[in-house]
């Protein structure tokens, strides 16, 4: 499996997506105490390091490819998280 394969496949993971939608909705609930950045990259690299240790050893790939391809999955879907909060905050006025 090529690197970009693992990546197309990380996106197609609703487990993940979930995950991220769940760590979007939390960072926005506890922003005036936590911040906005550090628990959201915290958050980004504990799913990218976690769905590989525990669901990791179905795939023959290396455990540091798994989690490098979750980092930059992970980083553009909550990017896509983020653009669709934002597109309701501003249609919802």
């Amino acid at each position: 499996m090529t690197f970009s394969q693992l990546i197309l496949s990380q996106f197609a993971d609703p487990f993940r997506i979930v995950l991220l939608a769940g760590l979007v909705y939390t960072m926005f609930r506890t922003r005036a105490q936590t911040g906005l950045l550090i628990p959201l990259a915290a958050g980004v690299v504990f799913v990218a390091v976690i769905i590989p240790s525990t669901l990791g050893a179905q795939l023959p790939v290396p455990f540091w490819q798994q989690v490098a391809a979750g980092l930059v999955s992970n980083t553009v879907l909550v990017g896509v998280i983020l653009g669709i909060w934002e597109a309701i905050r501003r249609m919802r006025g």
